[in-house]
């Protein structure tokens, strides 16, 4: 069953760009369009302060969310992230020029009785028992973007085979975008998309919780980890950040930005 109404871009305050020719887009991809130079805005912007950000404390609230400290490994993922958000931004707009739409995605929920019934195994040929047929194996490190970068082109097409609640949900991955980096209305719209465009909150969390995870055996072996991103409030996040994905951005790193960001 489809949503009862569209969704819409939600209008939270400040944000990073306004879509000029959102008018005359259709209006699900105008909502999509909107979300990924978000994320295209916050992945630059994080890209561009990582190296300076890597040396505070307080970094370690963001390297959670990639499951490392490691630089280099942050680096590639974010990387692949604006890479993948330029695919889909490319995409989106090459078929608002043909003036269609993105259609929702109908969820399938599987009951007992509409579980398929496996059919029964047909016979192996003589002198095959107990033999597997092969299977097409992925090249060693094709989802590690240290070790394999797709280029934009491959991006592309990926992006035009999946649903694009997916891609949404892989730049999300990609650029650790997780609820509390993101002002709350801005978060909305990526749920309601990855939601009704084929994508998984679910995966996204669980991802989170297992990045998380890895990040505090990693630092187990440090001796003087910082623990005191286990704790931050709200508030202190957005000093972190320097801005909630979702508006215009601020470099935390500016010293103008200490007053910028502060509480009123």
């Amino acid at each position: 069953m489809k949503p009862a109404a569209v969704i819409a871009p939600s209008a939270a305050p400040p944000e990073p760009q306004q879509d000029h020719c959102a008018s005359t887009l259709p209006n699900n991809i105008a909502v999509i369009l909107h979300a990924t130079r978000a994320l295209l805005t916050y992945g630059r912007h994080l890209i561009e302060t990582a190296r300076h950000r890597a040396i505070a404390p307080n970094f370690a609230a963001i390297a959670a969310c990639f499951g490392t400290g490691n630089l280099s490994t942050i680096v590639a993922h974010l990387h692949r992230g604006l890479l993948r958000a330029a695919a889909l931004e490319r995409v989106l707009l090459a078929r608002a020029a043909t003036g269609r739409d993105i259609e929702f995605v109908e969820r399938r929920i599987r009951t007992p009785d509409t579980e398929p019934v496996p059919a029964d195994p047909e016979p192996a040929p003589p002198g095959a028992e107990g033999k597997r047929a092969p299977r097409r194996s992925r090249p060693r490190g094709w989802d590690d973007p240290e070790l394999f970068m797709p280029t934009l082109e491959d991006l592309e097409r990926q992006v035009r085979r999946r649903p694009v609640g997916r891609t949404i949900l892989d730049i999300c991955l990609d650029l650790a975008v997780v609820p509390g980096f993101c002002h709350g209305q801005f978060w909305n719209e990526l749920f309601d998309i990855m939601n009704y465009f084929g994508g998984s909150v679910a995966r996204l969390m669980q991802q989170k919780s297992r990045r998380q995870q890895r990040f505090c055996q990693e630092q187990d072996r440090k001796p003087d980890a910082n623990w005191d991103w286990l704790n931050m409030s709200r508030d202190a996040l957005r000093q972190t950040l320097g801005f909630f994905i979702g508006e215009r951005p601020v470099n935390p790193l500016d010293p103008a930005a200490a007053i910028a960001t502060g509480p009123p």
